[in-house]
């Protein structure tokens, strides 16, 4: 017989969360586990004594930490998403008709906090890592990922409009009448250069009325502006963001996800925002400090790090060796372990040529190179490089032979040497399938592939966020592998008491064997 459902709003009903949420839904158990009682007291200072009450700290944690889980990109969409699922109305402590909160507070609450919270929280769940046996500390890989800022190429203007805007507003505070006049003219002038800024930008090649960056060129080439720089241009709505390119795609505003994991379970020993035009060696020495000292709360020493080539210089090289961390960084491509047709005399500081005329080239001066990094600079005399044989495809058109190295090569060189060990190219290996795993499933599957805060503060927050919820869903599961390895090491000792048994059997019989024959 064919059943049909006839549906009728109930004036009474007997209903509970807690009976209807599975024992083995994720968000159950991580009630159970996830103790952020702690917040209360901490977060004390951010709240008067009167007025209105806020979002309860905990459950705003709690909203966060879901818009992570479940890979949301708005604060409208966790409050939206929370509202229709009851495992998530149970984990944060609603009940099906109660009103949550609106998606804004949780915008004003993550700007309430200071970035001292998240990483409290933070701290907390690698603990609970730790505890757990998730983390080695002895060998960190490092490495950082472009995450899309909340603003556009489109809100960018020149520094020096931004500068007159600001020293307007300044202006503006005083109450002196000669200043109220001086500003007066001030904002028409400031109001004309824009005007004219922008009418220049539209009518030249590339302006906002014809092509774009990305766009195609008649050509079928990918349109590049020339005129946009981080040294010229900054924007509007999020000063912090920087424009950042990765190859094969348009520029965009970029923050730089530093993120550090530990080489054992894959857990996150820290996160951090930074500049995305700075390159990744100018911020592993914050990094790495950052991570030593999250490690050695839990009393774990830091001994290793692991990083690709964006990492290597002579300023981080330095760092590490100082600090006695033993560092595997491919040295960049402008490195030259040494010099075909030269070789360098330690004891006199100077490259000897062994093809030509044997010349000398002596160490001239140290020089600051386009980047900021010393360089020693040594050259041949004229008279020396005047009738060698070799002296067009070695010198060319000029009179001397100058070389140039780092002031720093005695540190390339000793990566250079370690990065022969097997050792080395076996951590190769275990660095690329360590953090960049981790890198993918942060930027697809917990919500940063984009920052819908601004600031590079908050940022930060936005990213330590991130890094929390994949801690946590690392800690959830890591009980379900561990299981697996007991149970492999359980297979591998019952096999190893099967082939002892064997073993025995046949030194048995081959006694016997021995005995039959002597008798």
């Amino acid at each position: 017989m064919q059943g049909k459902k006839h549906y009728e709003e109930k004036l009474f009903t007997n209903f509970q969360l807690s009976e209807r949420v599975p024992k083995e839904n994720f968000y159950r158990r991580l009630k159970e586990i996830l103790d952020l009682n702690f917040l209360y007291a901490e977060t004390k200072n951010y709240y008067g004594t009167e007025g209105q009450e806020s979002i309860d700290p905990v459950v705003f944690f709690k909203l966060i930490l879901v818009g992570y889980f479940e890979n949301l990109n708005s604060d409208r969409k966790i409050i939206s998403h929370a509202s229709m699922r009851m495992d998530i109305l149970f984990f944060i402590g609603y009940y099906i008709d109660d009103e949550l909160p609106w998606h804004s507070t949780l915008s004003r609450t993550r700007g309430l906090f200071g970035e001292e919270i998240f990483k409290m929280l933070f701290k907390k769940v690698l603990s609970m890592c730790v505890a757990k046996g998730m983390v080695g500390g002895k060998r960190q890989a490092i490495d950082s990922a472009y995450i899309k800022a909340n603003a556009s190429l489109d809100s960018l203007v020149e520094k020096e409009i931004m500068e007159d805007g600001e020293n307007f507003a300044n202006e503006l505070e005083t109450n002196d009448e000669s200043n109220k006049k001086v500003s007066a003219q001030k904002k028409k002038q400031v109001e004309s250069h824009h005007k004219w800024k922008e009418k220049e930008y539209k009518n030249q090649p590339g302006g906002s009325e014809q092509k774009k960056d990305g766009d195609l060129d008649e050509f079928g080439n990918i349109y590049r502006p020339k005129f946009l720089s981080n040294h010229t241009h900054a924007s509007k709505t999020d000063p912090d963001a920087r424009i950042s390119v990765k190859p094969g795609k348009p520029r965009q505003m970029n923050y730089s996800a530093q993120t550090s994991v530990d080489t054992r379970a894959h857990v996150i020993t820290n996160i951090m925002a930074d500049f995305s035009d700075k390159r990744d060696s100018q911020s592993l020495q914050e990094a790495v400090e950052q991570t030593k000292n999250n490690l050695k709360e839990n009393d774990l020493h830091l001994e290793e790090i692991l990083a690709d080539t964006g990492y290597s210089s002579g300023n981080a090289l330095r760092f590490l060796k100082e600090n006695k961390i033993t560092g595997y960084i491919p040295n960049f491509g402008q490195y030259k372990n040494s010099r075909e047709g030269f070789v360098f005399n330690e004891e006199k500081n100077q490259y000897e040529c062994i093809r030509g005329n044997k010349a000398i080239l002596l160490f001239k001066k140290i020089a600051t190179s386009h980047d900021g990094s010393t360089m020693k600079v040594f050259r041949s005399s004229s008279k020396d490089c005047r009738s060698c044989p070799l002296r067009s495809e070695c010198i060319g058109k000029s009179d001397f032979k100058a070389l140039t190295e780092s002031t720093d090569k005695p540190l390339y060189d000793e990566m250079h040497e370690r990065l022969k060990t097997q050792k080395a190219k076996r951590l190769k290996k275990l660095r690329s399938s360590t953090v960049e795993p981790v890198l993918g499933t942060l930027i697809n599957f917990r919500g940063m592939k984009r920052i819908w805060t601004r600031g590079i503060k908050n940022a930060n927050k936005f990213m330590i966020g991130a890094a929390i919820a994949y801690n946590l869903k690392k800690f959830m599961n890591y009980r379900e592998k561990k299981v697996k390895v007991v149970a492999m090491e359980i297979v591998k000792e019952k096999i190893q008491s099967v082939m002892n048994s064997i073993f025995r059997f046949m030194n048995i019989i081959f006694t016997r064997k021995i005995f039959s024959v002597v008798d």
